[in-house]
């Protein structure tokens, strides 16, 4: 989320400028860097396509990046402005339309004219395609998750919803949320799909909730998912196969699976040690592209322009098969 997503971390010490990478795609070594050059970037969330290109959602430049299958660099491919598009927090690769959605948030204090926004671009060029603002007042587009019927999910963090787009729609509607995922200092942040069932997580309190999804669409009632350990802040989350989960633990700097089984679930550590903060991940064939966000720097304007002077980055972690 916008400024307070640079409050989520805690200032640590001097770990905290070691400058994480991006690491790519099936053709890509594990652990491969792909950088993200530039000033004052703060990458927010990571998706792929299938062919292994990889975007990147910015908030502090208000754009999106792509790095092209095999690249070992990003570069700038949707600048700021298209189809509003304001600070970048959720972004979502969807080959079947051929759409790049992207999550655009005003910034605090707000922008003049910005509002959030769920923004529709083209995945081959860039261009604009179409906007949907969100429909309750105040709202913040956080993150973005697709069902195979083409529906797309948006959590809206300061109302604590989820929101549903039809294809063809042509407006957000509410979908889920009446208060089961707690109070707005829970802060409703990742969601997924698994199944008949969309999966959303709270950074604030480290819940993970399941709304299963109606033969007509509709939303059937939150429950709750019971984890053997708790998540420590998680933020971005995907998919991975039709029973698990991957998240990005922004307290902790850790990617983590989460083996989901009805109404509980079963936490394992994958990797550790992101100390620029976890804060979104994508999966490409046997591998997890994570993605440092680096908040905790843009608070620091002596760190800032320090950082500001070297490349953001991610890491390529290998997860093998579902």
């Amino acid at each position: 989320m916008h400024a307070s997503r640079h409050l989520k971390f805690p200032v640590a010490a001097l770990a905290l400028l070691v400058v994480s990478t991006l690491a790519a795609c099936t053709q890509r070594s594990p652990g491969a860097a792909v950088t993200v050059p530039g000033k004052g970037i703060f990458p927010e969330s990571i998706t792929s396509a299938p062919d292994g290109s990889v975007y990147i959602g910015s908030i502090g430049q208000h754009a999106i990046y792509r790095a092209a299958p095999g690249a070992s660099q990003a570069g700038p491919f949707v600048p700021p402005g298209t189809g509003g598009l304001h600070e970048v927090l959720g972004v979502m690769a969807d080959a079947n339309s051929r759409t790049l959605w992207a999550c655009s948030d005003p910034g605090t204090p707000p922008a003049p004219g910005a509002v959030a926004t769920l923004v529709a671009v083209d995945l081959a060029t860039g261009a604009a395609k179409a906007s949907y603002p969100l429909p309750t007042p105040g709202g913040l587009c956080n993150d973005i998750a697709l069902g195979a019927d083409g529906n797309a999910y948006v959590t809206d963090t300061n109302n604590m919803e989820v929101l549903r787009l039809a294809p063809g729609a042509a407006q957000l509607v509410h979908w889920a949320g009446a208060g089961e995922f707690g109070d707005k200092a829970a802060l409703l942040d990742g969601i997924a799909v698994l199944g008949d069932r969309v999966l959303v997580a709270t950074l604030g309190t480290g819940r993970l909730f399941a709304i299963p999804v109606q033969a007509d669409g509709s939303a059937g009632a939150v429950t709750e998912v019971k984890l053997d350990r708790a998540l420590d802040r998680p933020d971005g989350m995907r998919a991975f196969g039709s029973h698990a989960l991957l998240v990005a633990e922004s307290g902790a700097g850790r990617l983590a699976r989460v083996d989901v089984d009805g109404e509980s679930g079963r936490a394992t550590t994958l990797r550790g040690g992101f100390a620029g903060g976890i804060v979104s991940v994508t999966v490409l064939g046997e591998q997890a592209l994570v993605i440092e966000g680096q908040f905790a720097m843009a608070g620091a304007s002596r760190l800032k322009r320090f950082l500001g002077e070297r490349d953001y980055a991610a890491w390529a972690v290998p997860v093998g098969k579902p």
